[in-house]
């Protein structure tokens, strides 16, 4: 078995996999769904339908062409009935699309499999699929498929850590469809022009971990190993130390030091779309939280209102005070029952305040803790301290830009102070302000 490295740092919260043996279920065609214009990181789509048209499942009804973008496609088959603002997940106005489902679920009769094996047409293919992240932010898929000048890809490392509690969207991947796992690892080997592959995942999914071994077991180019369970050992830099030992400068990609990450369920869509060519319009949601009825693994189709979703899973058993959209570490707060499932979404909780952590704030004890439970290395405190003051530029010489927004700090911290809020806070100032300084 590969050697493997332990992170500085990190914490333990509690795991909560209360849907692990749950079998992944397909809810019902939604009434109508709302498909935001911008579902990835990079440019915002433009419609190439307009309200009245009928579309089909699979159907791009809105593209860009902006480098760094990725289509959008009909999830369901009916009429678009509108194109509006709509806030969106953090309350942003944002383009939207609405359609009203027939429920026929009729695919667009253009989507065949994808016969080529070329490289670079493979890359334009994975491109039309609209595939981005499926484990973190949205960032395409296709263009991290394709390094920058100068950085050489030697190893595909696949990201089966899910370290966030509650999730199990990508161990459920692991149990229904290693198979398909590993066929998509071998085509992204092939793109790239590499042969090794490595599959982290922590060591309490342990049948996840039997499933793919027997999966790979013919092929020597794949290993899967067994990473100890700390969070958040799903961070990029830190399941690249953890599984090669190599660190990523401050400010460098992954690339810079030949590695490609990829989440499971990314890997295993690329597999899903070459063999059908069917684009993404569905993902498999995590539903779960103190107060949902029946929480459940289900494949929702994307754009879905997030309260169809739970109504699927038996409503809730009282009123929820917060909603999550992701893990309770790193997921985002909705504000509304009517936001809809992204391509990214991977969890929707729905929680009690007797889980809520936020609290009044005390003074700075300057206890350390906060430093010692970060796995980026940085000193919480001090950046916090000139953030409030308003020292942007000295928290940017403290390597803000480097925090990953885990939330170890702030879940550490006897004080209860919001660190997390404050970097992001930081963050956007520090950009205002160099932005301002190159115009």
């Amino acid at each position: 078995m590969p050697r493997t490295w332990r992170f500085k740092g990190g914490i333990h919260p509690q795991e909560n996999k209360n849907t692990a043996d749950h079998e992944s279920v397909t809810m019902p065609i939604p009434k109508r769904v709302i498909l935001p214009l911008r579902q990835h990181i990079g440019a915002i789509c433009k419609p190439t339908v307009e309200v009245g048209d009928q579309v089909l499942v699979g159907q791009v009804v809105a593209d860009s062409t902006a480098t760094i973008s990725v289509p959008i496609h009909a999830s369901v088959s009916g009429k678009v009935v509108g194109l509006e603002n709509i806030p969106n997940a953090t309350g942003e106005p944002m383009p939207a699309m609405v359609i009203e489902a027939d429920r026929l679920q009729t695919p667009d009769p253009s989507i065949a499999p994808i016969t080529t094996r070329d490289p670079d047409e493979l890359i334009k293919a994975i491109r039309d699929s609209g595939l981005v992240g499926l484990g973190g932010a949205g960032f395409p898929t296709w263009f991290k498929l394709k390094p920058p000048p100068g950085d050489k890809l030697d190893i595909l490392l696949i990201n089966g850590a899910e370290c966030e509690s509650y999730i199990t969207s990508d161990y459920r991947e692991m149990i229904e469809n290693s198979p398909g796992v590993i066929r998509g690892i071998k085509l992204v080997l092939h793109i790239l022009g590499i042969d090794r592959a490595v599959i982290g995942v922590e060591d309490n999914k342990q049948i996840g971990i039997d499933r793919l071994i027997k999966a790979c077991n013919d092929e020597p180019q794949i290993s899967v190993v067994p990473l100890k369970t700390r969070y958040p050992q799903g961070g990029e830099k830190q399941l690249i130390y953890a599984l090669t030992g190599r660190r990523v400068p401050s400010g460098g990609l992954p690339s810079r030091v030949g590695v490609l990450v990829l989440s499971i369920n990314t890997i295993s869509f690329i597999d899903e779309y070459i063999t059908t060519g069917m684009p993404l319009v569905k993902r498999r949601v995590t539903v779960d939280g103190d107060c949902v009825r029946n929480p459940k693994n289900v494949w929702v189709p994307v754009g879905t209102p997030i309260a169809d979703v739970f109504e699927f899973c038996g409503g809730f058993t009282e009123p929820p005070d917060k909603l999550i959209m992701g893990g309770p570490m790193m997921g985002v707060t909705q504000y509304s029952l009517n936001n809809s499932v992204l391509k990214q979404t991977n969890a929707l909780l729905a929680m009690t305040n007797r889980f809520d952590r936020t609290r009044d704030e005390y003074a700075c004890l300057r206890c350390g803790k906060c430093a010692d439970a970060c796995p980026m290395r940085l000193q919480p405190w001090r950046l916090n301290a000139d953030i409030r003051i308003r020292e942007f530029e000295r928290a940017g010489e403290l390597h803000l830009s480097d925090c990953i927004e885990c939330g170890c700090c702030s879940y550490v911290c006897p004080s209860q102070i919001h660190l997390v809020q404050t970097f992001r806070l930081g963050k956007a100032e520090l950009q205002k302000l160099r932005k301002k300084e190159k115009n």
